[in-house]
């Protein structure tokens, strides 16, 4: 299993995987909004969003960042050899460049910055994930994702 796990190591180091496009739309950012209790406007207003230069709702922050995990699990990553389970190790970086527009479609870029082990039957992974927005030029987010394997 040991050489199985280091050369999918090595072959993974530097791949990037894409999503499928998933729509935002305003009842998903609803959803979130009464899930977490955060009922801004800018959310959840679309006549007051309106008057704002953003033209109408957008998503909440959080809430595109917690799409990261369905996106990636869309891509056609391979299973890392032996891995029980994966946890949310946390972020580097996180940095919200331009708004989720109620109605636009999103879709995730996710560049295997670094695999290594990191003690007995533990592997450290750091992804570069940039949040594409269909038909916006800047991203939505970019972040440096930290996941830990157990093998």
């Amino acid at each position: 299993m040991s050489n199985e796990v280091d050369a999918f190591i090595q072959s993974e180091q530097g791949k990037t995987y894409v999503s499928d496009w998933m729509l935002v739309d305003q009842d998903l950012i609803d959803r979130f909004a009464d899930t977490t209790r955060d009922w801004m406007f800018l959310h959840v207003d679309p006549v007051k969003a309106a008057e704002t230069e953003f033209g109408g709702t957008i998503a909440h922050g959080f809430l595109v960042l917690s799409l990261f995990a369905p996106l990636r699990s869309e891509t056609p990553r391979p299973r890392l050899p032996g891995m029980r389970t994966g946890v949310n190790y946390g972020f580097d970086k996180v940095r919200f460049i331009s708004p989720v527009r109620s109605g636009s479609r999103i879709r995730g870029h996710f560049t295997i910055a670094e695999l290594r082990r990191d003690g007995p039957g533990q592997v450290r992974e750091a992804m570069d994930v940039t949040l594409e927005v269909e038909g916006v030029e800047r991203p939505a987010v970019a972040a440096r994702w930290l996941t830990m394997y157990l093998l």
